[in-house]
């Protein structure tokens, strides 16, 4: 039974920084990624790393202010989120999988930046 926890959202100012976790338990994945979802929009990608290539990419949205990383040990992938704007307000999903597809998606997180 694969289960996926996630961590580290809530209320922040524009600019600040907040980290996501999602700790996943049950199995090891290749793929992990994140997504999220504001209100009124559909769900949309924002970052992913492929494990075995240690390939990373982004949203253009995001770019070089997020940053993907992972813990092997852990089953853990993170969302270190810089620069915060009241764009990113969102409930942000981790979602974990294998051969090119994500099979477990998390619960979501809510994060929100006020001006």
């Amino acid at each position: 039974q694969v289960q996926l926890v996630e961590s580290g959202g809530g209320v922040a100012q524009a600019g600040d920084s907040l980290r996501l976790s999602c700790a996943a338990s049950g199995r090891t994945f290749t793929l992990m990624g994140w997504f999220r979802q504001a209100p009124g929009k559909e769900r949309e990608f924002v970052a992913r790393i492929i494990v075995s290539l240690g390939f990373t990419n982004y949203a253009e949205s995001v770019k070089g202010r997020f940053f993907i990383s992972r813990d092997s040990a852990k089953s853990t992938v993170y969302l270190q989120m810089n620069s915060l704007k009241p764009e990113d307000t969102a409930v942000y999903y981790c979602a974990l999988g294998s051969s090119g597809s994500y099979e477990y998606w998390g619960q979501g997180i809510q994060v929100t930046v006020s001006s």
